[in-house]
């Protein structure tokens, strides 16, 4: 096994085409072909299914191309330090679910890094989608919630992904609105006094399960229900219509603003907010930097 072959089984991956991946590589793509071949009989597995409509990871696959990647920052780390001498741009990508704390914990992680080179990415997105980018390696975490309704869908679909959830905050159900709604004086407020006014969700698009909503208690009988695209878009409606959410009640006014409050909702309902990565990939330095900006937000709950 070369470091060759693990470029070549990475940037295959990538493309989900040979054709595509030895053009990248400047090879033929029988070259790429039989070194792949190659590398697939000395370690006893395939990593690929090859198709007429292209090409996909197999199970052990998937788990191989993770450690790939894991070998290859090393070496590009060892050679950038000792022998090339040079600056390595640091990467990181995270998805998440439409939590304006997890923004925020992107925003100081990005101001650790300061002047040093780096690519982030930050995808605030359907839930259906964070699962994806972790699975197909497009984010390296992915932030979303569990509860007693989706908990035990989800842990399927994350198992059959090769996925692991992570606990990292534990909350109440609280009901975020504007601070000029009738209700926004309230200590607490019971579901039904919510039914006047419209409740505000995000698309979930094809994917629209109730196992899948942003918002605890999906499957009550709203007499009004909006749904909307982006967290800008969600806040006008509440200004403009009076409408709510329902939220884990952790506030961002540095990103939100100040009109906004959260009142706790009359139940028992919890929900745990916690982290997907890959079972086959450590989480990486930069990674667990930005895990740790996400704890801190475990004292800002209102729990």
């Amino acid at each position: 096994m070369t470091l060759v072959q693990l470029e070549y089984v990475i940037t295959v991956a990538g493309q989900n085409s040979l054709n595509d991946a030895a053009k990248m590589l400047f090879i033929s793509q029988p070259s790429l072909s039989s070194a792949i071949r190659s590398l697939e009989k000395e370690i006893g597995f395939d990593i690929f299914i090859r198709s007429k409509t292209g090409i996909t990871l197999t199970t052990k696959g998937t788990e191989f191309i993770g450690y790939a990647k894991s070998v290859m920052e090393q070496y590009e780390l060892l050679d950038a330090k000792y022998i090339s001498q040079t600056k390595v741009k640091k990467n990181f990508s995270v998805s998440m679910q439409h939590y304006t704390f997890a923004v925020s914990a992107f925003v100081e992680l990005v101001k650790q890094y300061g002047m040093d080179e780096y690519e982030f990415e930050v995808h605030e997105t359907k839930t259906h989608e964070v699962i994806e980018n972790v699975k197909n390696q497009k984010s390296e975490i992915g932030i979303l919630y569990l509860n007693d309704f989706n908990r035990n869908v989800l842990t399927k679909l994350f198992a059959e992904y090769g996925l692991t959830f992570e606990p990292l905050l534990d909350c109440g159900v609280y009901v975020y609105m504007w601070k000029g709604h009738p209700l926004a004086d309230r200590n607490e407020i019971a579901i039904e006094e919510l039914d006047e006014y419209p409740c505000l969700g995000f698309a979930q698009g094809e994917y629209n399960s109730f196992y899948f909503a942003e918002e605890v208690l999906s499957t009550y009988q709203y007499k009004r229900f909006i749904r909307a695209n982006d967290r800008a878009t969600l806040l006008n409606l509440m200004v403009g219509l009076n409408g709510f959410t329902l939220c884990s009640g952790i506030i961002c006014e540095d990103l939100n603003g100040k009109d906004y409050c959260a009142v706790k909702l009359k139940s028992d309902e919890r929900m745990t907010i916690g982290y997907i990565a890959r079972k086959d990939a450590p989480v990486s330095a930069i990674g667990q930097k930005y895990l740790e900006e996400i704890a801190k937000y475990k004292d800002k709950s209102f729990d």
